[in-house]
C-alpha cells in the first residue's frame, strides 16, 4: 500500500493520473503486473522467477563487479550498475558503447553528473582538444542528505542541513570521465556543491584547449553535435532563459 501511495504522489513529478495497486505481492501500474521482493542479498531474489533478465542496480550499496554480479545467482543475465564502480567496465551513452562487449555480465552506467559531463567534454574533445579542466556541479539534493544537522558517514560537511546550506563536496565525476574517454584521463578535475532544490542539477565545464577557437564556435559544435544522429537523444542545445525547474522530467 504505501509502495501504491509512493508511486501515486510524488513531491517532484506530481501526480500520476493512471492506475495503481497491488495485490499478490505484486505493484500493478496501468494493470501492468510488476513482481515485488523485500530482501537485503541480491542472491536471494528469484529474478528467474519474475523473467527480469536485466537488473539496474540501484541501491548505491552493491557497487563492484563481485557484489553485483550477487543478482546473477538468481537468474539474472546481466546488471547494470546505476553508480559509478571501482572494477566494472563503465559506459556511458553517446561516448563509449562502442567498446561493449557481450561477454561483460556486469557493467557500471557511471553516474548522473559524469553522464552530463562525458557528453559534453567528448564533444569539445573531439573538436577542440582538452589540454585540461575543471568540473563544478550545482548538484540538487540526495537521499543521504539531513534535513537537520546530524552525523554523515562521508564528510563533516555532508551532517549539515540541507534546507538552508550550500554544501561544498567531493564527487568523481571528472575522474569517471577518464575512465570513458582515455584520452582525458588525468586531464579533468571537479567539485561539487549540494544545493537546497529537489530535482535537476547543473554542470559547469572551464578548459584549456588545443586550439585557438571562439565561444560561438564552441556553441556551434555542441549546437550540431545535439543535431547528430549519435548525440540527438543525448545532448540537446537552447540559448532560452530557462531555469532548473524547466527540466524536470
Amino acid at each position: 500500500d504505501y509502495m501504491v501511495y509512493m508511486f501515486k504522489y510524488d513531491s517532484v513529478h506530481r501526480r500520476f493520473e493512471g492506475d495503481v495497486s497491488a495485490k499478490d505481492g505484486k505493484l500493478y501500474i496501468n494493470g501492468k503486473g510488476i513482481t515485488v521482493y523485500a530482501e537485503k542479498d541480491p542472491a536471494n531474489i528469484p529474478w528467474k522467477d519474475a523473467g527480469a533478465e536485466y537488473i539496474v542496480e540501484s541501491t548505491g550499496v552493491f557497487t563492484t563487479v563481485e557484489k553485483a554480479a550477487a543478482h546473477l545467482k538468481g537468474g539474472a543475465k546481466k546488471v547494470i550498475i546505476s553508480a559509478p564502480s571501482a572494477d566494472a567496465p563503465m559506459f556511458v551513452c553517446g561516448v563509449n558503447l562502442d567498446a561493449y562487449d557481450p561477454k561483460y555480465t556486469v557493467i557500471s552506467n557511471a553516474s548522473c553528473t559524469t553522464n552530463c559531463l562525458a557528453p559534453l567534454a567528448k564533444v569539445v574533445n573531439d573538436k577542440f582538444g582538452i589540454v585540461e579542466g575543471l568540473m563544478s556541479t550545482i548538484h540538487a539534493t540526495t537521499a543521504t542528505q539531513k534535513t537537520v544537522d546530524g552525523p554523515s558517514a562521508k564528510d563533516w560537511r555532508g551532517g549539515r542541513a540541507v534546507n538552508n546550506n550550500i554544501i561544498p563536496s567531493s564527487t568523481g565525476a571528472a575522474k569517471a570521465v577518464g575512465k570513458v574517454i582515455p584520452s582525458l584521463n588525468g586531464k579533468l578535475t571537479g567539485l561539487a556543491f549540494r544545493v537546497p532544490t529537489l530535482d535537476v542539477s547543473v554542470v559547469d565545464l572551464v578548459v584549456r584547449l588545443e586550439k585557438p577557437t571562439t565561444y560561438e564556435a564552441i556553441k556551434g559544435a555542441l549546437r550540431e553535435a545535439s543535431q547528430s544522429p549519435e548525440l540527438k537523444d543525448i545532448i540537446a542545445y537552447t540559448e532560452d532563459a530557462v531555469v532548473s525547474t524547466d527540466f524536470v522530467g
